[in-house]
């Protein structure tokens, strides 16, 4: 995977994790995990985390078969653009703290069903319901999280856009982790104002992927199909070699 998705992965991640901490916040924090032994504390809160992250992984795999199509049809830059626009549409859509999940109503029946299957996991302690829970809580109906997957088409194909959705998942999971050690301690007016802050950094990378797909020869911003072909044949190069070593 280039670098530049991996910033972008990982910056999408990061700008998600105030935006976690308001709507999954409660979630984690229902874990009913204690610091009585400090060991099993911290274990239980990662089971959890990489439950989540699991699942953004896998969704991440289903969307790359279209990224895939695309790829292989020489069709990438025109994918890269759409994810673009649909980044900036969905920060559109996000202005005023509501998430863009909220406005597609046809996803309440699911949501309703994970929610009850949620309540049961809750109420249990072993690490096989914490990872559960992460796992359903990943299903959860999230903007920030379509924004992550609209962006990780442009990756290149299902393990790309797995991997592309576990960084992201990884640039939440400091929120996440410290919200169930130190409890929820940003207030309401705050997480609103960051709410407000999201979107518009969801419009510059909508933008940056508007620049990516129309292949202006900008170094790392916007590169040329040459370029793109190049790194390309040198990655598939080095996993060549890796294979014969």
């Amino acid at each position: 995977m280039e670098i530049a998705l991996i910033i972008y992965a990982l910056s999408l991640g990061f700008a998600s994790g105030f935006h976690c901490i308001g709507m999954c916040g409660p979630i984690a924090l229902s874990l009913g995990l204690t610091k009585k032994q400090a060991a099993n504390f911290y274990i239980q809160n990662l089971t959890y985390q990489f439950g989540r992250i699991f699942t953004y992984a896998f969704l991440g795999a289903v969307l790359g078969i279209v990224g895939e199509a695309f790829h292989i049809s020489g069709f990438q830059n025109y994918l890269t653009i759409i994810a673009g626009i649909l980044l900036i549409l969905m920060a559109i859509f996000s202005f005023g703290g509501k998430d863009f999940a909220s406005k597609i109503p046809f996803l309440s029946k699911f949501l309703w069903s994970v929610k009850m299957n949620l309540g049961k996991y809750l109420q249990k302690p072993d690490y096989k319901s914490r990872f559960f829970t992460g796992i359903l809580n990943g299903f959860l109906p999230c903007g920030m999280v379509y924004m992550a997957l609209a962006a990780s088409l442009p990756a290149g194909g299902i393990w790309e856009s797995a991997v592309f959705m576990v960084i992201f998942g990884l640039g939440t999971l400091p929120f996440m982790f410290v919200v169930v050690v130190v409890g929820n301690l940003i207030t309401q007016n705050f997480r609103i104002k960051i709410l407000k802050i999201i979107p518009v950094l969801m419009i510059v990378l909508g933008g940056l992927f508007i620049l990516r797909g129309l292949e202006l020869g900008i170094p790392y911003i916007s590169p040329s199909a040459e370029t793109l072909k190049i790194h390309t044949e040198h990655e598939m190069q080095n996993m060549e070699d890796a294979t014969c070593h």
